[in-house]
């Protein structure tokens, strides 16, 4: 019961916060990088100078139903990411405390964020890309991979399972992530490099926040030792 209330609070906490950092990080980005699907490149260097100049990239996410949208995606995520977490830790043994859960919460992130983004980074919108199902494909094979490739480093008793789990981690980068013929976009690269940054930070944000709180609330509704 601890486990699930636990999860709850931090992934509502968690998904707050982080859905405020969304809000005025990668959300203007993608409302940014949306002109430029219905513009020449001519009118999209304009757009960009313009707003480079005026300072108005980072205020343009003022559409509320999009915010509203942005924190209840962000809240049913953390809500989601904290129970499988705080689930593995329990099926492991594992002590659960405000603490103990980074460890486990980057794991996470370099499971299902930063490895498959060597292979498929975050894109905006109006960039070229490959098939949706090849890429879902290569996401979820890539971060099923990593996941059990670290638990084979960290938890195998032996070199031989460190050898494997390296292997595991390296082989969906040999297969290669799936791209398509003709790489290229209508926004801008710095536009693009920006986005990838910050949505990485954010995903990073939407391991460890809600993780962190998950375990102090469950540190709280311990009790007390006689």
């Amino acid at each position: 019961m601890r486990i699930l209330a636990g999860g709850l609070i931090g992934g509502i906490a968690g998904g707050i916060v982080v859905g405020a950092i969304e809000s005025v990080t990668t959300t203007p980005l993608i409302l940014h990088a949306e002109q430029f699907e219905t513009t020449d490149v001519a009118s999209a260097a304009q757009i960009l100078l313009a707003h480079v100049h005026s300072g108005e990239v980072a205020a343009e996410g003022g559409d509320a139903m999009r915010t509203i949208l942005t924190y209840t995606a962000s809240v049913i995520v953390a809500v989601g990411f904290a129970w499988m977490l705080l689930a593995a830790m329990f099926v492991k043994g594992a002590e659960i405390t405000a603490r103990s859960v980074i460890p486990w919460a980057v794991a996470g992130f370099v499971a299902t964020g930063l490895a498959p983004a060597f292979g498929l980074a975050p894109e905006l919108p109006g960039a070229y890309a490959a098939e949706l199902e090849l890429r879902q494909i290569w996401w979820v094979g890539t971060a099923v991979a990593t996941a059990l490739g670290l638990a084979a480093i960290f938890f195998g008793r032996h070199v031989v399972w460190s050898i494997v789990g390296v292997g595991l981690i390296v082989l969906p980068h040999m297969i290669g992530a799936p791209h398509p013929d003709d790489m290229g976009s209508p926004v801008p690269a710095e536009l693009a490099a920006q986005f990838v940054s910050a949505s990485l930070v954010v995903q990073a944000l939407m391991w460890v926040v809600p993780a962190v709180i998950a375990g102090f609330a469950i540190e709280r509704m311990r009790p007390a030792a006689a």
